[in-house]
């Protein structure tokens, strides 16, 4: 066991570091398997020896993000930790003030992790970007942040946001209304992300404009998009030659990402996912990145990170229902 004291020199940053009531250093001690007790400006830790190191890395950093400024909640510490767990050298600071855009609602939206981090810097420095990996993990959520802040910077003239409408277990056919009225649910989420960067309005009034377009995938056949930053969300649902035509849509100063979960797939048995087909056909393209994400990425609900794994983890489904079956 090994024992340790920190010292902060400011005391309301200090105050702010430890949380409303001890809140930040109990999601620490919980998290790492420690004892963290605080007095003014001071805290002890207590238990072994790598958990206290780890701790007082992750402390001296969030600290520093206060002194810059930063608003700390009780999950940045938890996002913090899981950084540095991953990677012991890495810098919270550096990654959580890279800010992507400020929301409406004058929100930072930052990367929460390396991988995040990977993801942005890739989308800055590439023309195509595939983002794969579980549910809650930001990949399209910051995909659109970085789109909506080149459209205010005037690095593009619009934005595209398309998605696959695969049928899952419902027919289109049979669904009320128009096509546009069949269609909407499934872009529901794209409008509901955009609508938390952007003030309804405001998003509203580009959507008329055609300057933002939420759009079915279909719609791109046929189509150059010139001067347009385009993304393609759940793309695991995409054919082969969906994801081809999608591809060969990007004209000049154009830039695409792609996102999907290749675990999460609703084509009919038999079909190839455009995404995994993809992952194999461009690995090897310059001009092309590849992020994979995992759980922990993942920034909803900490317990959906857990969901995740288990599921990650489950038996086949047949093995699962002859165990069922058998205890039955």
């Amino acid at each position: 066991m090994t024992t340790s004291q920190l010292t902060f020199a400011d005391n309301a940053l200090a105050q702010a570091l430890f949380g409303q009531q001890g809140q930040h250093l109990r999601l620490v001690g919980r998290n790492l398997g420690i004892k963290l007790t605080s007095r003014g400006n001071q805290v002890n830790l207590e238990g072994p020896e790598a958990q206290v190191r780890l701790a007082e890395r992750a402390l001296q950093q969030l600290y520093e993000l206060l002194e810059a400024g930063y608003e700390l909640h009780p999950q940045d510490v938890q996002y913090g930790l899981k950084i540095l767990q991953e990677k012991e050298t890495a810098s919270i600071k550096d990654i959580f003030l890279d800010t992507v855009y400020i929301s409406a609602m004058k929100r930072r939206i930052t990367p929460k992790s390396l991988n995040q981090k990977r993801y942005i810097e890739a989308i800055r420095n590439h023309d195509i970007v595939f983002g794969i990996g579980p549910a809650g993990t930001g990949k399209t959520y910051l995909a659109m942040a970085m789109a909506v802040a080149a459209l205010m910077n005037h690095e593009f003239i619009r934005i595209i946001l398309a998605r696959p409408a695969v049928e899952a277990g419902e027919k289109l056919g049979f669904l009320p209304g128009d096509l546009y009225e069949k269609v909407n649910p499934y872009l529901r989420p794209l409008y509901d992300a955009l609508h938390d960067m952007m003030d309804f309005e405001k998003a509203t009034r580009l959507v008329q404009r055609g300057i933002i377009e939420v759009a079915p995938l279909a719609f791109m056949r046929g189509r150059t998009l010139n001067d347009s930053f385009v993304i393609l969300d759940e793309a695991q649902n995409t054919t082969s030659e969906q994801m081809l035509m999608f591809l060969t849509r990007l004209g000049f100063g154009a830039k695409a990402v792609i996102t999907g979960d290749v675990t999460q797939i609703d084509l009919p048995a038999g079909v190839v996912s455009g995404l995994v087909e993809a992952k194999q056909l461009l690995k090897n393209i310059d001009g092309i990145s590849f992020v994979y994400f995992s759980e922990r990425d993942v920034v909803r609900h900490p317990l959906v990170q857990n969901i995740i794994k288990a599921y990650e983890h489950r038996p086949p489904r047949k093995a699962a229902q002859e165990a069922e079956v058998s205890h039955g």
